[in-house]
């Protein structure tokens, strides 16, 4: 996953742009990928996919040709998607046109207009304090014209088509943690489910994996696969997982779904330091496209988000120039690929809980029995587990009403399967007498 990040970092991967192509065929070379194509002016539902857009050159000098910035120097240089402009400019007009990061006095902020039609240069703010002349030379040399939107799927066949979307954004030039370790990690989690169909050990669900531009690609990719939508259970936003804060889950649109239960239920057994947020209280991305009105697939995020009360959230380094490789290790990037697949593995096992028994169990004569002297709370756990044993109950729903992680219930579900007291179904099978 590193080196991945080493070789693509730093291309100029624009929403559609010669760089985002070259990293996403790169990507394809790693794994069976088919590649969606949407041409510049396609309509979207209530979008249209941009133009390709180019930079040439950019630069910003002094009269005497004194050269402050350089394209050549920084990608980031250049306000994303500005348009060209050439002209000596007043400082006053220049300053409207110069961005900084709010936080960051040494950094290159990322700044992108796509859709509003300006110019624009970045640059750090202590450069910025520097210009004091009352000139400058502006050039910037971007060029416009028709082109194609891309998006890679990787499809992991399951025995169902109910489908469970893995979704990570390409397209933010010279960066690292937003959104790329998103994207290798996302890659890895696909490598490891393909390999568990070569296996044997095919998943019940089809999982897709969707790398794209961000919101324009989820936009085109759903606009142009309605039919899919209906078999969409849920899914996974995958981003900012290389650096060094705890795991954020942040909750669908319906919260009360079963994905929703079964993926906050199972974090906290995978990362002790992790916490869940709200819909759109965490971090907002692609997920928004999926959650919205006539779509509404449930889709949770996944993102390492600095605490609530941090003055550098998300993380100090976003959306700049600093956002390198420097801030990710190889290390993270494995802890949240494996948090990932545990997501996922409770997914999986996450099925309705059927009693195969009648009144109270007879622990002792099944030889379960917790002694409730020595041992009170497993005690009190197995027989709140057992009395949600009807058929009515996921593992997800028993786990969110006893507040207890998704595996503690899924192992006492275990033993009681094993014990032939329980089976597993995929859909709800009432047992009260009364229904």
């Amino acid at each position: 996953m590193l080196d991945l990040i080493n070789e693509l970092w730093y291309l100029p991967r624009e929403l559609v742009s010669d760089g985002f192509d070259q990293a996403l065929f790169r990507l394809a070379e790693e794994i069976p990928m088919q590649i969606h194509r949407f041409p510049s002016g396609e309509k979207c539902w209530t979008w249209r996919v941009p133009e390709k857009w180019t930079c040439r050159e950019a630069f910003l000098e002094t009269l005497d040709g004194r050269r402050l910035i350089d394209y050549t120097d920084h990608p980031l240089h250049i306000m994303s998607y500005s348009l060209p402009f050439e002209d000596v400019v007043t400082r006053e007009e220049l300053l409207k046109h110069l961005h900084v990061h709010t936080r960051l006095p040494d950094a290159i902020p990322f700044v992108f207009k796509y859709y509003e039609r300006d110019w624009g240069l970045c640059c750090s703010q202590s450069l910025r304090d520097r210009l004091q002349e009352s000139q400058y030379r502006v050039v910037i040399r971007t060029q416009f014209e028709p082109g194609e939107l891309k998006v890679g799927e990787i499809v992991i066949p399951g025995q169902s088509p109910q489908t469970f979307m893995l979704v990570a954004h390409l397209c933010h030039p010279a960066m690292v943690n937003d959104d790329l370790t998103g994207v290798v990690v996302g890659l890895d989690v696909a490598k490891e489910l393909l390999q568990r169909v070569k296996d044997g050990r095919k998943p019940y669900y089809t999982y897709r994996l969707l790398i794209l531009p961000e919101t324009i690609g989820s936009v085109a990719y759903l606009s142009h696969h309605e039919y899919l939508i209906p078999d969409m259970a849920g899914g996974l936003f995958l981003e900012m997982l290389g650096n060094d804060s705890p795991h954020a889950l942040q909750h669908s649109f319906q919260s009360q779904s079963q994905v929703d239960k079964s993926l906050s239920a199972a974090l906290i057994s995978l990362d002790s330091r992790s916490y869940t947020g709200a819909y759109r209280s965490v971090i907002n991305n692609d997920e928004r496209q999926f959650n919205a009105p006539g779509v509404r697939v449930p889709m949770l995020s996944l993102s390492r988000v600095e605490a609530p009360d941090s003055h550098t959230r998300p993380y100090r380094e976003y959306h700049s120039s600093e956002d390198t490789p420097a801030i990710v290790t190889a290390d993270r990037l494995a802890e949240s690929q494996a948090v990932v697949l545990g997501l996922i593995d409770a997914w999986e096992h996450n099925l309705y809980v059927v009693n195969r028994f009648k009144g109270e169990v007879f622990c002792s004569g099944y030889g379960i029995w917790i002694d409730y002297r020595t041992n009170p709370e497993g005690h009190r756990r197995m027989f709140d587990i057992m009395e949600r044993c009807d058929g009515e109950h996921t593992i997800a729903d028993i786990a969110a009403e006893l507040n207890v992680s998704f595996q503690a219930v899924l192992e006492v579900v275990h033993l009681l399967e094993a014990k032939e007291l329980v089976r597993l179904s995929r859909t709800p099978e009432s047992t009260d007498p009364h229904r």
